[in-house]
């Protein structure tokens, strides 16, 4: 009987690259060839470079450091650095900033030298993790590998941004122009975004001016768009328009971001004429609605109570319906004009439509139903919230008990209680605070407060 041809290293490679499971890809990787099992496979470095960039990308991160030991044990291959900066951006991912270190100071015992390539992934990848006190140990090693480069800068730069330092941002960049390193477009990008996002609109100028006419670099559509949104921020929409104007000259096509940055503003500045002469340019330059385009709208027809429009929203327009984020907003509005029950039967709607609620949801929908004591559907969302594993604002909470307790609905308030210590979420002290002294008034006094305590303490 004839076997088949077993499968070499290079039909492996193949066979990993058109194979779309992960698992499946991990288990042909382990064993190409299982009627050879007593002969080793000698793996090529594609294939390994093709299965662990599979299984990063798919998180199955344990699968991918069973490979990467193999590759490490694996001495025939000298490991190239830019795969280890993938591994590193997988851990990035994961927000594993731990692993992402470990990786980098492994990098020589894969017969790879670390220059600023796999150093600038792993200063990146800090910065993913949010872990702002370790870039700050780690660049100090930065002249181990060499002269900063424009990445190295970029990165260092957005740190700052993201912890509130626009002026050692804007030192960062002078100590890069005086050290010879040109800025690219990016790192403009990067600064501007940051201008914007301080309302320092006016250094954000600087830098676009600065990048036109000193570094012969073109804005792309990112950065109008930053400078739009800031504009928009601090109310100035007359320049927000000159700066959309530049971008048409400039022949950079407006996208929805844009749009909506516009409508959205226009609407809160209440220019709704001018609102919907945007939404239709938008319409007829091709543009198409996004999610956010819906919940501008319906964040604009609940501003007008105008439910009826904004539930024509929610049923899809243009082909696209609102996100979770449109949903909680008419949810919150429906609960502060008293229509609780049309936000109630909205909430359990949501997955028939498609929507999953999120934390937002639960917390807009309790505090409104409690806002108009109906406690015993708050009891019900309250419940089906802490299933989920949401908690409420401990304010909420502690108002819903407080009003319990003045209603004297100790059998709820028992049961409410009893399904918060069965959780683990009956630790906040605050509610203590207002339970006891509550329960504890002259004219409240029974035998069930007592009962109460005595369940909790046991």
């Amino acid at each position: 009987m004839a076997t088949s041809k077993p499968i070499s290293p290079f039909r492996l490679s193949s066979l990993l690259r058109s194979q779309k499971d992960p698992s499946l890809a991990f288990q042909l990787f382990l064993n190409p060839n299982p009627t050879l099992q007593n002969r080793p496979f000698r793996y090529s470095l594609l294939s390994y470079d093709l299965i662990i960039t599979k299984l990063g990308r798919a998180k199955m991160l344990p699968q991918m450091e069973q490979i990467l030991q193999h590759l490490h044990n694996d001495t025939r291959h000298r490991v190239p650095e830019p795969l280890l900066c993938h591994v590193i951006d997988f851990y990035a991912r994961a927000r594993l900033p731990s692993r992402a270190i470990q990786t980098f100071l492994s990098i020589p015992s894969f017969r790879c030298t670390p220059t600023l390539k796999s150093f600038n992934s792993l200063l990146n990848a800090l910065l993913t993790c949010r872990q702002f006190q370790t870039i700050t140990r780690v660049a100090s090693l930065l002249n181990e590998f060499g002269p900063p480069n424009p990445c190295t800068y970029n990165i260092l730069i957005r740190s700052c941004f993201l912890q509130g330092h626009a002026d050692r941002a804007l030192k960062l960049f002078d100590e890069m122009c005086s050290c010879g390193v040109l800025p690219d477009a990016v790192t403009f990008g990067t600064l501007i975004h940051g201008l914007c996002k301080n309302s320092m609109m006016h250094k954000a100028f600087e830098m676009k001016k600065l990048m036109i006419e000193d570094f012969k670099l073109k804005p792309c559509v990112s950065v109008y768009t930053n400078l739009i949104k800031g504009v928009c921020e601090i109310g100035e929409l007359d320049w927000a328009f000159t700066i959309k104007d530049e971008m048409d000259r400039n022949k950079l096509r407006s996208d929805a971001v844009v749009y909506n940055t516009l409508i959205n503003a226009l609407f809160k500045a209440g220019r709704k004429e001018e609102s919907l002469r945007v939404l239709e340019e938008m319409k007829e330059s091709g543009c198409n609605w996004n999610s956010v385009t819906c919940n501008v709208m319906i964040g604009e027809f609940c501003r007008e109570k105008n439910f009826k429009e904004a539930y024509r929203i929610l049923d899809g327009v243009e082909g696209v319906k609102p996100d979770v984020f449109g949903y909680n907003v008419v949810i919150g509005c429906l609960c502060r004009e008293g229509k609780w029950n049309e936000a109630n039967d909205l909430f359990q709607d949501m997955l028939r439509r498609k929507c999953v609620p999120d934390v937002v949801t639960y917390r807009t929908l309790f505090d409104g139903i409690c806002r108009w004591m109906q406690f015993q559907e708050a009891a019900f969302v309250l419940d089906e919230m802490l299933f989920k594993g949401y908690v409420p604002h401990s304010r909420s909470l502690n108002e819903f008990v407080g009003g319990l307790c003045r209603e004297g609905n100790f059998e709820l308030l028992s049961t409410v209680l009893s399904g918060l210590v069965s959780r683990g979420d009956f630790c906040n002290g605050s509610l203590w605070n207002v339970l006891v002294p509550m329960v504890c008034e002259p004219e409240k006094l029974a035998a069930k407060p007592f009962e109460i305590f005595d369940d909790l303490v046991a």
